[in-house]
């Protein structure tokens, strides 16, 4: 063979044998290809998926917010029912006593059964914890007490010596202050004699 012939083999060698090179290297890439499109594919139906449980959770959690505003709004309303059925027999015994009253029974039987009736109100109230607040011979508290006037007494000073309207609590909170006369003490003149 000729030199030249001899060259001529070696391209065409080399031709074919990059030909093959690039036929692996294609097919490889596709190989590559194939499997990153089945990567993403899966990827697409797992965040599908996550899509729908997000949607689906959203509208759950929509619904619940529904549920307990209203829970929250018949829970208010009727929040005091308990205590209004307790309050029904005092309403009962106040319709007893002035029924008494109009049909001429004697007057008697109408305090008895205020009476009566103001000791089941109030021990009504306490079963919820109304309680009243002791003022007449105490010292006077501001956070228990208002005082409305001052006035001049034998009793020790800042002792109270009247209440014209009780006050109450609910456990530890007050619901309304005692309205009292706070004792100023002997004035000056009645403490020289």
């Amino acid at each position: 063979m000729s030199e030249r012939e001899e060259k001529a083999n070696t391209f065409k060698g080399l031709e074919d044998s990059s030909a093959e090179d690039t036929q692996a290297d294609f097919s490889a890439d596709t190989g590559e290809l194939e499997q990153a499109r089945q990567d993403l594919s899966a990827k697409a139906e797992e965040a599908k998926a996550l899509q729908d449980k997000y949607l689906r959770l959203a509208a759950e959690f929509e619904n619940f917010k529904r549920l307990a505003q209203r829970q929250k709004q018949e829970y208010s309303q009727f929040a005091n029912e308990r205590l209004l059925k307790e309050l029904l027999p005092v309403v009962d015994n106040l319709e007893r006593a002035l029924k008494c009253v109009k049909n001429g029974h004697p007057t008697d039987g109408l305090v008895q059964g205020v009476e009566l009736t103001l000791r089941q109100f109030t021990e009504t109230l306490e079963k919820f914890g109304v309680r009243p607040i002791v003022s007449l011979g105490a010292s006077f508290d501001p956070t228990l007490h208002q005082a409305v006037a001052r006035q001049e007494s034998k009793a020790a000073e800042n002792t109270i010596i009247e209440e014209y309207q009780k006050g109450y609590q609910l456990h530890d909170r007050i619901l309304r202050a005692a309205m009292v006369v706070v004792a100023a003490g002997p004035d000056d003149e009645s403490a020289e004699e």
